[in-house]
């Protein structure tokens, strides 16, 4: 799929000429020293469901490339379950978790041998970085997790990051690698998320005839998620549609991302030098502080708050703390201290927050002149 047309921007100014959303990529990019590049399993296995070895020696190639220009580089690899298929023997995806566990025990090993080989021939070291989401939702391990990264980069490691598919317990956890890709730079934070796939970016009229590139996404709404679909790849999981809910992570958390084909020879060059290659999606302008990251991205919410019109537009436009009065109703068993969702009254979220208070004590309605979730402990999403 390369050499689609380019086509204007979504959600920006279409009457504003190419070139000025060539500078706003520009300008966005120009400062970028830390970079997340996630490669996915299209880019990185044969229609064997091998490790495609040329395909891996030329992307990192282009990893080391940037090391050297002085950009710090965090990997997260796809991969490992498609190279333990190939071994086992396995054409399609297995269900059963054991024997996902199976295939990404198998691969694993085999992914990281490749890395460390290849990026030997670039006087680079790599250090291998298993996660699973307990580790990025409990605070000391989050913060554990990101100052061992941010040290290994100090150190001129790579850090290669995975998930740790063979001990996970519950079924692929993050969910795929583009979401995991996203929580690490929120981790970190990154200075540019980089989704290198088999596509050129976020195409429209993708397998018709006339495909064309967006070349600039300033919001994700309702059309752009249409564009997106899942993938029918046999080692895959997500496809545009996972890359489009990492989009509005990262980009809520004020940080680009550029979605591009992992295919072409130059194409990290050319991202990080503000080129026209894929779909940028333009951050919020503000950057979310690290508690308020690790707030909004990185827990699995047991309960949510649905409160009424007037709180909504209190939490939203005044920056105010969520009170007893406002909530319409509470679903869910969740204790104080826990991260909750917080929907308006059509059930969308808009929100999340730690609560002060249990469900049980919530739904008691018995509370009065308290601060259900402080301000201080609130995201508006």
């Amino acid at each position: 799929m390369h050499g689609q047309k380019r086509v204007q921007p979504w959600s920006l100014d279409t009457r504003l000429p190419f070139c000025y959303h060539l500078r706003v990529r520009k300008e966005l990019l120009k400062d970028i020293t830390r970079i997340v590049v996630k490669l996915g399993t299209g880019v990185l296995t044969d229609n064997r469901k091998q490790p495609d070895l040329a395909q891996m020696e030329q992307l990192v190639a282009q990893v080391a490339a940037q090391c050297q220009a002085g950009k710090e580089i965090v990997l997260v690899t796809s991969g490992a379950v498609g190279a333990g298929m190939g071994v086992l023997g396995y054409e399609k995806r297995p269900n059963e978790l054991a024997e996902l566990q199976a295939c990404a025990a198998v691969g694993q090993s085999r992914l990281m041998a490749t890395y460390e080989k290849l990026f030997a021939k670039h006087n680079l070291h790599v250090a291998q970085v298993l996660l699973t989401h307990e580790d990025l939702q409990h605070h000391e391990r989050h913060l554990n997790a990101r100052n061992t990264l941010v040290s290994l980069l100090a150190h001129k490691v790579v850090p290669i990051i995975n998930e740790n598919d063979a001990v996970s317990f519950t079924e692929l956890k993050f969910g795929d690698n583009d979401k995991l890709s996203a929580l690490v730079a929120c981790l970190l934070p990154a200075d540019l998320l980089v989704i290198l796939t088999t596509v050129d970016g976020v195409i429209e009229n993708f397998g018709k005839a006339n495909p064309q590139t967006i070349a600039m996404i300033a919001q994700i709404d309702g059309t752009v998620e249409k564009l997106a679909g899942g993938t029918d790849s046999a080692t895959a999981v997500g496809g545009m549609a996972s890359k489009i809910q990492a989009a509005k992570m990262v980009s809520r958390a004020g940080i680009p991302l550029v979605i591009a084909s992992g295919k072409k020879k130059a194409v990290l060059a050319d991202v990080v030098a503000g080129g026209e290659e894929g779909t940028i999606f333009k951050p919020q302008p503000t950057k979310l502080q690290g508690r308020k990251r690790w707030i909004a991205f990185f827990h699995h919410p047991k309960g949510a708050l649905f409160v009424d019109e007037g709180a909504k537009l209190a939490l939203r436009e005044k920056g105010k703390s969520l009170l007893p009065p406002g909530i319409a109703r509470c679903e869910g068993g969740f204790a104080a201290g826990e991260v909750v969702r917080i929907c308006d009254q059509d059930g969308t979220e808009f929100a999340r927050g730690i609560c002060d208070f249990d469900s049980a004590t919530i739904k008691a309605r018995q509370l009065t002149r308290v601060e259900i979730v402080h301000r201080d402990n609130l995201v508006i999403l």
